[in-house]
């Protein structure tokens, strides 16, 4: 299984905004209008994390188990950026930040071959 796909920390511990072109009622957009709050005349957020404990409504399981994204094909820029720390050699902080805002472990850092 995906570490993503146990884990899921990073959907629930960080604001996702991102451009209103990527949001389903602009052409070529696909982040379902419904699960999008303008945030102004030309960005968006994913409705849910901008609440305290923010927590994406598009995330479907527990957090630290078992996790989904219920609309994974159109997600939007912002998620679909974001890798996990370690993962294709990334280091990525923002991972493990949110991994323990939520009492799960780091991943540890990617080996680097030469």
């Amino acid at each position: 299984m995906d570490v993503c796909q146990r884990c899921g920390a990073c959907c629930a511990a960080f604001r996702v905004s991102f451009h209103i072109s990527e949001r389903a009622d602009q052409p070529g957009g696909m982040v379902p209008e419904g699960l999008a709050d303008e945030e102004t005349a030309t960005s968006c957020r994913m409705r849910g994390t901008d609440r305290s404990p923010p927590r994406c409504v598009a995330l479907v399981g527990k957090v630290g188990e078992a996790v989904r994204c219920g609309i994974y094909e159109y997600r939007p820029g912002p998620c679909r950026e974001f890798a996990p720390h370690g993962v294709f050699g990334v280091l990525n902080a923002a991972c493990n930040q949110a991994r323990a805002r939520h009492g799960l472990a780091p991943l540890p850092d990617p080996v680097f071959r030469v």
